[in-house]
Order: structure tokens, then C-alpha cells, then sequence
């Protein structure tokens, strides 16, 4: 069974983290974090992330670019993400993170119930679509190989037995109990002396 996945906490403020970890240690699920959105790239290509949430202003590579750079990946393209900022809401950085398919944008703090609450749908979403597509694959793989099977062509019947020949005189019934075996009795020639009589015959 492969390990539970992780909810992967991104910031580059210490403080921030641990109130993120304080909010969703709730959900029981384990918890990994980063400070920068390099190492955040990095522990998101190991794999085994089902949700991030993200700081929108780093130093660096900030929120919205490390966005960009999953989506263009196929193993990290649906993971969930919430972006995370501690200013007040900008329309621009809203339009830029739907457009790129974040499920929520979230300021700081944050009220932990409905952080919780929140990521709780956005992580069970994620790895029960996760358990469909693996189940989706297994049922494929399956009918491949059925039709795979089914196409094969059919092994050669045996041949069919043949009797032995039959020894000569085989076709002569043989006597009741006796052993003795009787010949079909043939039309008999007649003699000279019979032929010559019947030439002579007047009728």
C-alpha cells in the first residue's frame, strides 16, 4: 500500500508554518513543510503531496510561479493548491491564481476551522480521484488482456481416430458360441458335364 499523502505547508516565515501546523494537525494526516518555492518544487516532484498550501509572496520563486511550473508537469498538474496571502484580497492575484486552476485564495490569519475544513474536502477529493483512475487502469489492463486472449488463434483439433484396416475375412459373421466363422456363400459354376447338358436341351 502506498504511504499516506502529505499536506505540504509552504512559507517563508517560521511562524506562519506552525500556525498552519497547529490548524490542520486536527485532520490527522502527516505534514511536511518548506520556506521557499525552490524547495517547495523540489519535495512536490518527489511525490506524495494531496494538497499545498502555498505563501503567494516569497522571496525568489514566489507562490504563483511555483503554480505555474506544476501545471506544466503531468505528476503534479491536479494537485490541489491553496494560495495563502497576508495582504488584503488583490483582484489581480486572484484573477492570475483561478486562471491557473487554484482551488482557493486564503488570508492570512487564518480562521483554523474553516482551514481545516477546507483542505479536509480538497485532500479526501484528491485521493479518492486518485483511487479511481488506479482502479480505472487495473479494469483496463484486465479487457487488454482478455482481448489479447480472445484473439489468439484457436490450437489445431486433434486428429480424428482412424479404425485399423480390417484383416481379410473380417466381414464373415461369426457363429454363436461356436468360434467357428461361416463364409458368404458364393454362386457356384457349373461343370462341363451340367454346361453340355444344357446346351442340349431343346427347351
Amino acid at each position: 500500500m502506498p504511504p499516506t499523502a502529505r499536506i505540504l505547508l509552504v512559507d517563508d516565515h517560521e511562524d506562519t508554518l506552525y500556525a498552519l501546523e497547529s490548524a490542520l494537525a486536527p485532520l490527522g494526516q502527516p505534514l511536511g513543510r518548506a520556506t521557499s518555492g525552490d524547495e517547495a518544487l523540489k519535495q512536490l516532484l518527489r511525490g506524495n503531496v494531496g494538497v499545498l498550501l502555498l505563501d503567494v509572496h516569497m522571496p525568489g520563486t514566489g507562490g504563483l510561479d511555483v503554480v505555474r511550473w506544476m501545471r506544466r508537469l503531468e505528476q503534479t498538474r491536479h494537485i490541489p493548491v491553496v494560495l495563502l496571502t497576508g495582504f488584503a484580497r488583490d483582484h489581480r492575484i486572484g484573477a492570475a491564481a483561478y486562471r491557473l486552476g487554484v482551488a482557493d485564495l486564503v488570508t492570512t490569519p487564518v480562521d483554523p476551522w474553516a482551514l481545516r475544513t477546507k483542505v479536509r474536502h480538497l485532500y479526501d477529493t484528491h485521493q479518492r480521484g486518485l483511487a479511481l483512475e488506479a482502479e480505472m487502469r487495473s479494469l483496463r489492463a484486465r479487457l487488454d488482456a482478455a482481448a489479447a486472449s480472445a484473439a489468439r488463434p484457436a490450437p489445431p483439433l486433434p486428429h480424428a481416430h482412424v479404425p485399423p484396416a480390417q484383416p481379410p475375412g473380417a466381414h464373415t459373421a461369426e457363429l454363436g458360441g461356436t468360434g467357428h466363422r461361416s463364409r458368404t456363400p458364393s454362386t457356384s459354376v457349373p461343370g462341363r458335364r451340367h454346361q453340355a447338358a444344357w446346351r442340349a436341351c431343346p427347351y
